[in-house]
Order: structure tokens, then sequence, then C-alpha cells
């Protein structure tokens, strides 16, 4: 347990207790926790497994008269946690930790706890009572990727990941030891995880170098795991990708990715997303893109026109008369879904179309046309602006 905890968790809140409140009252708030949020009668819920451990941790500490005085002392020293001799540093080490983000076991918060709990010989973050065999570390992170059609990507599904990351080994349940035998206590560091290395007055921690900072030491290592409690498994899992997913987007699944170690919280899994091209549509943002090819005619003079929606009925869409190619219309709510259940809007790109072939009657037409717009010079500015310096 770190220094962090002592500052910042109310134990007693967490048992739903007062502060003077009995041990037998402590005991019978805790079976009663443990019994709701314990995680066989809660299967796949985070939320109460994490709850759980909240409450198994309030326990560890309030039961044990020792841990209890002590975690009242440390909670009731005024400006937070402060030095054993001449009125401590002058600061707030809560505020310290506070501006110190952690991401899961080891994290730069929990490393500084520990290390003023040494400065002291407080027998470290641990206050000397929790082993380093013992104590919890979140898993790591898993990132993965998931390939996906454009309708699947639009419509939202659920599939199967196969992940291989490190868990307990399934042989010896963690412990290191082969069958038949157990871990013993490390003689070094008795079980801490860690030694202190005394300089003058202060003294600072380090892993113990005999067992690594487990706490404890295996004679006879697992054949699977040969002695590391931990092993490489495999499994699967079923990902909810939601609807309206667009490519290169990452998806943040709490608690999916490796578990933890000693009763630790699982680590998240982070799912890229790939989309495929679409024949027809394309995307931006939230809008979904079409272009759409029309006449010559249709163009100059004006039109109604049908153009297709992604996976819906086909709307009917009024080109203005002088419409020029490359003119984007917008016919709204046809677009990608958004996370709030709206959509984003359809734009439609004019591609007016110029004939390979002509029969007579057209090529009179357009010569007609050619006449009657001699005298406008197209090009005469243009031609202009290039002469310029």
């Amino acid at each position: 347990m770190s220094t962090k905890d002592y500052l910042e968790k109310d134990y007693y809140k967490v048992l739903g207790v007062s502060k003077s409140a009995s041990q037998d009252e402590i005991k019978k708030s805790y079976r009663k926790l443990a019994r709701k949020y314990h995680p066989d009668a809660n299967k796949g819920d985070v939320d109460s497994e994490e709850r759980f451990k909240e409450v198994s941790e309030a326990y560890d500490v309030l039961s044990d008269e020792k841990r209890r005085k002590e975690y009242d002392a440390m909670r009731a020293m005024p400006g937070g946690f402060r030095g054993q001799q001449g009125g401590g540093f002058g600061f707030d080490l809560g505020d310290l930790f506070g501006q110190t983000g952690t991401s899961g076991a080891g994290g730069a918060g929990e490393r500084i706890g520990d290390i003023f709990g040494g400065l002291f010989n407080r027998g470290g973050a641990t206050g000397g009572r929790t082993t380093g065999a013992r104590r919890a570390r979140r898993g790591a992170d898993v990132e993965t990727e998931v390939t996906l059609s454009f309708g699947r990507s639009m419509n939202g599904v659920t599939v199967p990941i196969k992940l291989t990351s490190e868990a307990a080994c399934p042989t010896c349940r963690g412990t290191g030891a082969k069958a038949g035998t157990v871990p013993r206590v490390c003689p070094n560091c008795e079980g801490t995880g860690h030694e202190t290395r005394n300089l003058g007055s202060f003294g600072f921690q380090e892993p113990c170098r005999e067992c690594r900072g487990r706490g404890l030491v295996v004679d006879d290592p697992c054949t699977t795991c040969h002695g590391s409690g931990r092993a490489t498994g495999t499994r699967t899992i079923q990902a909810r990708i939601p609807a309206g997913v667009a490519d290169g987007q990452k998806i943040r699944l709490k608690g999916k990715g490796a578990p933890g170690e000693n009763g630790g919280p699982a680590g998240d899994l982070y799912v890229n997303i790939k989309v495929l091209p679409h024949r027809a549509f394309g995307r931006s943002g939230d809008n979904l893109t079409l272009t759409v090819p029309v006449t010559f005619p249709e163009a100059a003079l004006g039109a109604e026109i049908k153009v297709p929606t992604f996976q819906g009925q086909p709307v009917t869409l009024r080109l203005p008369e002088g419409t020029p190619n490359g003119r984007t219309l917008r016919v709204k709510g046809r677009g990608a879904p958004r996370r709030d259940g709206t959509k984003g809007d359809l734009l439609v790109t004019i591609d007016v179309q110029v004939p390979q072939k002509l029969d007579d009657t057209t090529r009179e037409a357009l010569e007609r046309m050619r006449a009657a717009g001699d005298g406008d010079d197209l090009r005469g500015e243009l031609l202009q602006q290039a002469r310029e310096e």
C-alpha cells in the first residue's frame, strides 16, 4: 500500500462505517459488501470487481489494530503526511501525488510514495506489512487491429478478437513453484520485496536482489514458467464496435487487456480500426460522399435526378439550371451515424459527362449553340493574367 492510499482513500467510507466503529461492525459490513460485489456473483462486471477490491483493501487495513492506528494517525496529521523530524517538509505530499499521474502498477505516483516511505525507514510504502509478492499490479495495455467492411463500420458489429498476453501460469497458478511445493519467504528482504539502503539518517528502498522484488524465493521452479509465475496465454473476447466507426479510429475497451497480478485490475484493450473502401461511397468526417454523373443538358437546363443513399432508398435531387461541373449538393441526414444517434449528411458531387459520340441531330444542335456564343471570350481574362509578371 502506498503513502498515497493513506492520504486519499477513506476506508471508513468504503465500508460504510463510522471512524469509531468496532471490529465487529467493520467485519459485519465487510462481509455484507463482499457477498454483494464478489466476482463470482457478478460475472464479467468490471465495476463490481473494482468495488470488491476496494472493500477488501479497506478491510485489510481497518481489521488490523496496528495498521488502523497508523492509518488514523497519518490522516489526522495537519497538512497531510509530514516528516518525523522538525515539523516535516513544509508542503503537502498529497498535492504532489495528486499532480503525479499513474498508469497502472509502477506508476510515477506509486514510485514517489515508495521513495518517501523509505526516507523515514517506515518499511516503505507497504508499512512493512504488505509483501512484494502480494502487491497488486495492473495488467498491461494491449493493442490490436480489426479490419471491417464499409457496411459493418457503418452499422456496428461484434467481432471476436484473439489475444495473446501474459497471465498467471496455469500450471502453478502464479506461485512459480513446482506442483507439490511452495515458495518460501525471501530471507534477505523477509518477504517485503525490497531492501533499504541506509545513507546516514535516511534510507532509500530498492528491489530485493535475491527475489527480484517478489518477496518469495522458489527452490523448485515450475517447469512451465520456470519460476516466474507468469505464462503466455491465448484467449478470445467479443468486442463491440460501435456504428459509424471511421478508418484509423482507435477504440478503448476498459479492462479487456492483460490480466493483473495478485488481484490487480486488468489493463485496457486498444483496437485500431481499418475500414475497407466502398465502390461508390466515400467518407469525410461524419458525412458520406458520392459522385454522380449527369448529362450536359441536365446540368445546363436543370433537372431532377435520383441518387442512391447508403443502405436506403434513392432520393430525388433537384439540379438548378446552369449547374457547373464539380458542384457539391447536400442531402441532410443520410451520412454516417454519430454517438448521439443523429447522422451526418450525404455530399453529392456533380460530374458533367461529355459525350464521346454524337449523332447528326446532336451535332447540329451543338453547332448552333457554339455559333450563338462566338462573341463570348471566355479565356480572354485568363490570357491577360498570364502575361502579368
